[in-house]
């Protein structure tokens, strides 16, 4: 499993990796920014990411508008959300509003911090991409 994480606190882009590093090779993008520019450039070389964690609250590009331009990127070459990367919002946002935009802009789950290890395991096994 191929992952980027998509955090600008310290802490939680810490915990993460040290998780899901046990399950694959992980790249980390501080911003929104950043996460667009991993995510094509991976996806370009034909090395494209199977999940990203991205946190809604970030500087320069929040975390909505790069999971846009992530399903941009996907469409443009003909795939679409479902048989896209897996992408898992992660905020300390809990408003209903906010959830129900991040899956409008086609996320595939949502996870409130602090993040439950085993949720995130759980999620993850759901896609198939870990045993």
């Amino acid at each position: 499993m191929k992952t980027l994480i998509v955090e600008d606190d310290f802490t939680s882009r810490l915990m993460l990796q040290t998780f899901l590093s046990r399950y694959g090779e992980c790249h980390v993008a501080v911003n929104g920014r950043e996460a667009i520019h991993a995510f094509h450039t991976a996806f370009e070389a034909g090395q494209g990411y199977d999940l990203i964690c991205m946190d809604i609250m970030m500087p320069e590009v929040d975390g909505r508008e790069a999971l846009k331009q992530v399903r941009l990127l996907e469409e443009a070459r003909g795939i679409f959300s479902n048989s896209g990367v897996k992408v898992i919002m992660t905020t300390a946002v809990k408003d209903v509003k906010e959830v129900a935009r991040c899956f409008g802009e086609l996320c595939d789950a949502y996870l409130v911090k602090p993040i439950d290890l085993s949720k995130l395991l759980e999620k993850v096994r759901s896609y198939h991409l870990v045993p």
